[in-house]
């Protein structure tokens, strides 16, 4: 995935930012205007033309107000129009991630090229290894024909003089399950049908193309103009997004309109205790293996890809399942709102016949309505998460940490030998599929859809390597969970 400090992460942002602040100045009355303050007519065009700049943003300031931008009947309505069908909707949008087609660069599918680096040596160990015998030599130089090479980098990974590249094509190349894929006119389309709803497609894209449906709207809506009460719940990933201290973010995010702040990680601590209970339970049954996950991903992968492997997946539900039904036998009328690195969180809380959880923000959403509301994180008076979490639970976004925390629990109780599998890509579907049919050597095999863990997540502002240390650190300061530990105290 890129890195969040790139052009096409600034722009998705600064849509958010864009609607966000036209809902509390006016209730999207002025909404039309966005496209040209992004583009104001003395800008240099970064489409060929201003028009097609202001038209790619007229649908991402859509997607930001959680309207469909693939569906015909929207593209004719005006921002205006779009931001009014919002403030009137009473359900969260349904979860989508979309490719706005004039967005899109038509980019040429993945391949290997050879470089003017060529040496033409005597050894040619890219055509000698070679699986297919796609390379041969013209006029001295290595030559791959397209029809034949099935772009395995071999000969990539062969060539001592570093010739050979691979061109790649982003979003396929980071899609793990093969869910988007182009039309006639090159143009990319994502498949329902396979689609994890992981977002790794729209973090690579590096046109900003691949959009997501949000709900900033209906957040600030509850907040600004409803008499529920509004809670939000933060998944741990967020230590270390924002700067300042985490009670200076809890500050930030009441002064932003919630009533009462709660850590996911609470939440966590009980997936651990009940995940535990259910490990051992299924060792003493005699069952191979046990895979661990809170990412809703990777259970639609099992469901559309992985079949093989559902007897084996942990029937405990996530941390933000557990944390919003605390939410809401607490405060049965409120509205109970996750704040996280996920886009998949939509389609778990989409997907749950009863939801305890009424919408879902990422850290990059909440980040903007911070900026859209003038809100200084580091000025705001610190304030604390209303429930205390455990070690075990803060340290669930960090790849293996879940399987370390279901780990502690389960002690000498059960035989245990851990596997993580830190990412999901189309290497690691195949080890998945390996295990689901073969089995292997290890009996807790914990996923996490994103490389690094949830802090590394799409909708993360930060980059894992500068959030680890931080989340290492908040996990040290707290108490260890026991058995008999009272959680959410």
């Amino acid at each position: 995935m890129l890195t969040p400090k790139n052009n096409a992460f600034y722009m998705r942002t600064e849509m958010l930012v864009k609607v966000a602040q036209s809902y509390l100045k006016d209730r999207l009355a002025t909404a039309n205007e966005i496209p040209n303050e992004v583009y104001p007519d003395e800008s240099t065009p970064m489409r060929g033309s201003l028009e097609k700049d202001r038209e790619i943003t007229k649908f991402r300031a859509m997607a930001a107000m959680g309207i469909d931008v693939t569906d015909e009947n929207n593209w004719s309505k005006s921002l205006n129009e779009c931001g009014q069908e919002a403030l009137a909707r009473t359900q969260a949008p349904k979860n989508k991630i979309m490719v706005i087609k004039s967005a899109c660069n038509a980019c040429k599918k993945s391949q290997h090229i050879v470089s003017n680096q060529c040496q033409g040596c005597f050894a040619r160990p890219c055509m000698v290894n070679c699986p297919k015998k796609a390379i041969s030599f013209v006029d001295g130089k290595a030559f791959i024909d397209t029809n034949l090479c099935i772009n395995c980098g071999i000969c990539k990974e062969a060539c001592p003089y570093h010739a050979i590249i691979k061109v790649a094509l982003p979003c396929e190349d980071a899609c793990p399950v093969g869910a988007i894929s182009k039309d006639e006119q090159g143009i990319e389309h994502i498949d329902t049908s396979k689609c994890i709803s992981c977002g790794q497609c729209l973090a690579s894209c590096p046109f900003g193309a691949i959009v997501e449906e949000s709900h900033i709207i209906d957040v600030l809506k509850a907040m600004k103009e409803g008499d529920k009460k509004v809670i939000a719940m933060v998944a741990p990933a967020i230590i270390g997004q924002f700067p300042g201290t985490v009670g200076n973010l809890v500050g930030a995010l009441k002064k932003l309109g919630f009533d009462e702040v709660i850590e996911v990680a609470v939440g966590a601590d009980i997936t651990t205790l009940k995940e535990s209970n259910e490990f051992i339970e299924r060792m003493h049954e005699g069952a191979a293996f046990m895979t661990t996950s809170c990412c809703p991903a990777y259970y639609r992968a099992v469901e559309k890809h992985l079949q093989e492997l559902t007897p084996y997946v942990s029937s405990t539900r996530s941390p933000m399942y557990y944390t919003a039904e605390l939410v809401k036998q607490e405060n049965p009328d409120c509205i109970a709102v996750f704040v996280g690195p996920c886009l998949a969180k939509r389609e778990e809380r989409q997907r749950d016949e009863n939801p305890f959880t009424d919408y879902v923000l990422t850290f990059e959403e909440i980040g903007a309505m911070f900026t859209a509301a003038e809100i200084n994180v580091t000025a705001c008076e610190e304030a604390s998460f209303s429930k205390i979490s455990y070690a075990q639970g803060r340290i669930f976004p960090i790849s293996g940490g879940v399987a370390s925390a279901v780990s502690d629990l389960v002690g000498t109780d059960a035989e245990i030998r851990l596997e993580k599998i830190n990412g999901l890509t189309k290497d690691s579907v195949k080890i998945l599929k390996r295990y689901g049919t073969k089995g292997g050597e290890n009996n807790l095999i914990e996923i996490m859809c994103c490389e690094g863990g949830c802090i590394g997540g799409p909708g993360c502002v930060n980059s894992p390597k500068k959030t680890v240390r931080s989340v290492e650190n908040y996990v040290k300061e707290a108490q260890q969970l026991k058995r008999d530990s009272k959680i959410g105290g």
